[in-house]
């Protein structure tokens, strides 16, 4: 297949779930076909909030949602595909599927539609570390020395919006950028921590900016009574967000997507592990990475000196 390739720019198709940091442990995936060829056309079946970050890094062209209501025909058997599935999922010289398919039920219908080849990748990683682990499909494609560290580019006009959003927020320098929550409770390290750590950065004269989503309610009420004015970046779109780190000058976080955002744009990072193992889900990045584990796996056990001695020195 890949002697095929080489004569026109191949139209290759990734199909990806999860969440953020799923998402961006698979980034190496994509910066492999394009290294491999830049001209190649990509397109991805994923959450759009998501998979934009790629196609603003430049990794893919286009994205369609998997919950749209006709893609539930790739999940069942016997499939009726209406005549625009088949001819989207024949356009493609290769899709890979990293979606979960314990019995190859997605993969057995994308055959069935006309695919030319299927390339399957677990989404459950089963040894190492998650980056390696979802690199291995491209062993069929003979494609075995690739980067290991899922690296995002974000253009400059972005940048530049970014650079005008923190000024109208009033943060003048490269702040940096905290973000207390994450997708489980379990993985948060205390919310007074977090506090006692932005008090010391703020005393230090350095500038902060708090990231918080949906599921940070409660330490964003927190955050506002202790820092009235504290500057906060609430649940920006995920290629907003990415352009705004890029700005700043390190991050602090627990483990969860948004840290492994920061790692991809090339920030200096700070990671709490509590339950998870860093050993696969640790981020990975260009600039330094401190990944603090948390004894026995109990965030309450990892105290505050411990993370503010390992918080980057001001650039």
């Amino acid at each position: 297949m890949s002697g095929d390739m080489e004569s026109h720019a191949p139209r290759f198709l990734l199909l990806r779930g999860g969440a953020i940091g799923d998402f961006i442990a698979t980034l190496p995936v994509l910066q492999a076909l394009r290294s491999q060829w830049p001209l190649a056309r990509i397109e991805i079946w994923g959450y759009p909030h998501i998979a934009q970050l790629a196609v603003a890094g430049g990794l893919a062209e286009s994205v369609v949602s998997l919950d749209r209501a006709e893609m539930a025909r790739f999940f069942v058997p016997l499939p009726q595909f209406t005549d625009a599935q088949v001819a989207a999922v024949r356009s493609f010289d290769l899709i890979f599927n990293y979606l979960h398919d314990p019995v190859g039920q997605v993969r057995s219908n994308l055959l069935l539609a006309g695919a030319k080849q299927v390339l399957s990748g677990s989404p459950i990683i089963k040894r190492g570390h998650a980056v390696p682990f979802l690199l291995e499909p491209l062993q069929a494609l003979a494609i075995y020395e690739t980067d290991l560290v899922p690296s995002l580019d974000v253009s400059g006009e972005a940048r530049a919006e970014a650079r005008r959003r923190l000024h109208a927020m009033g943060v003048k320098g490269r702040p940096v950028a905290v973000h207390p929550g994450s997708g489980s409770p379990s993985k948060n390290w205390p919310a007074g921590r977090f506090v006692e750590v932005i008090r010391r950065l703020r005393q230090s004269g350095r500038d902060v900016v708090a990231v918080l989503g949906e599921a940070d309610r409660d330490v964003a009420a927190r955050l506002a009574r202790e820092f009235p004015g504290l500057p906060a970046l609430d649940n920006l779109p995920l290629t907003d967000l990415a352009a705004v780190l890029t700005e700043c000058e390190s991050y602090l976080g627990n483990d969860s997507g948004i840290t492994h955002l920061a790692a991809a744009v090339g920030l200096p990072v700070v990671a709490l592990f509590g339950p998870s193992d860093p050993d696969t889900w640790g981020p990975r990045g260009r600039s330094d990475i401190c990944i603090l584990r948390a004894p026995d796996g109990q965030l309450e056990a990892l105290d505050i000196d411990t993370v503010w001695s390992a918080m980057p020195r001001e650039r």
